[in-house]
């Protein structure tokens, strides 16, 4: 437990007092967010600092090196937290800092994850004893080896994920409040079954408690995509560590959810020339602009997520 509880407290700690220190350093570099002009109530919004997603890479990354050498398990689930926090950044980077509305371009970015899950599927095989089995859900813990298809579903498993992280950060708190319950849960069953990952998701965890402190309603900081594909990368390569990538599906409903509704807006936009299924995509806006506020939309998509944490802990 000490090893929960202690990396999960100097992470809310540092992230607390990384926040006065941070926010003001990035709002004197004109780091801001710019809001979609589509969304009226956000317009406010518009100029807040972004990229604070910093904050918790620093944090997590301390506390994980201390705890590295006894839990190697650590280092792959860093390598894809880390990894994808860089290529968020050079994508904030790209937009905030040099004004290239675009950032980095689809095919690049896509690239990029490309190489990145290359790196970590490389490490996995040949620095860890982790197998490549995965854990199938409600059958009693019975494995499934995928065989030729392991490499395929990885790269989808972990690139689909961090894009759905992505999707789901456009309301204040709600990727890190949806996140924070993701980590919590892969803590207990880490310390539960002794998945050796404990220290990072329980960091984790605490990280994010402590840019809660900045990023509820109203937000004085964004995570930006420099948060928002870490947190997706953390996800991923934990559920990978602990052969649970098929639990994804489970309690990272919201990440699907999300970014399937984007898929499904797009697609149906183009093939009938204009019209929508949602009022916005991703499809936490099509509620807001249906009237719920954004602390109700945060408050019921993490409920949804506690919910299904549950179901994913007895479907073991």
């Amino acid at each position: 437990m000490l090893n929960v509880l202690l990396p999960l407290l100097l992470s809310f700690f540092i992230t607390v007092v990384l926040g006065p220190v941070i926010i003001p350093f990035l709002r004197k570099l004109k780091v801001g967010n710019t809001e979609r002009e589509e969304l009226e109530s956000h317009q406010i919004k518009t100029g807040t600092p972004t990229m604070g997603g910093i904050m918790m890479l620093i944090t997590v990354t301390v506390i994980s090196l201390f705890y590295a050498k006894s839990y190697p398990r650590i280092i792959p689930v860093l390598i894809l937290t880390l990894g994808f926090g860089l290529i968020g950044f050079i994508d904030d980077y790209l937009k905030v800092v040099k004004r290239n509305k675009d950032g980095l371009i689809a095919w690049q970015k896509l690239i990029l994850q490309i190489v990145l899950t290359a790196v970590f599927a490389f490490y996995v095989v040949n620095f860890t004893d982790v197998s490549l089995e995965m854990i199938i859900p409600f059958t009693g813990g019975k494995m499934i080896d995928p065989g030729i298809l392991t490499f395929p579903i990885m790269f989808f498993a972990i690139i689909g994920t961090v894009n759905g992280t992505n999707f789901t950060d456009g309301l204040d708190g709600l990727a890190s409040t949806v996140t924070a319950v993701v980590a919590a849960f892969f803590t207990f069953v880490s310390l539960s079954v002794g998945g050796g990952v404990e220290p990072i998701s329980a960091a984790m965890f605490g990280a994010l408690l402590g840019f809660l402190v900045y990023n509820v309603y109203p937000a004085s900081v964004f995570m930006g995509d420099t948060g928002s594909l870490a947190l997706g990368g953390f996800v991923a390569g934990i559920a990978y560590m602990m052969q649970m990538p098929l639990f994804i599906i489970i309690v990272g409903i919201i990440y699907l959810v999300e970014v399937v509704s984007v898929i499904l807006q797009v697609g149906y936009f183009k093939l009938t020339h204009g019209k929508r299924i949602f009022r916005m995509a991703p499809i936490h806006h099509h509620f807001e602009l249906g009237g719920w506020s954004e602390t109700r939309v945060v408050a019921v998509f993490s409920i949804i997520t506690i919910l299904v944490c549950a179901v994913a802990y007895f479907a073991m």
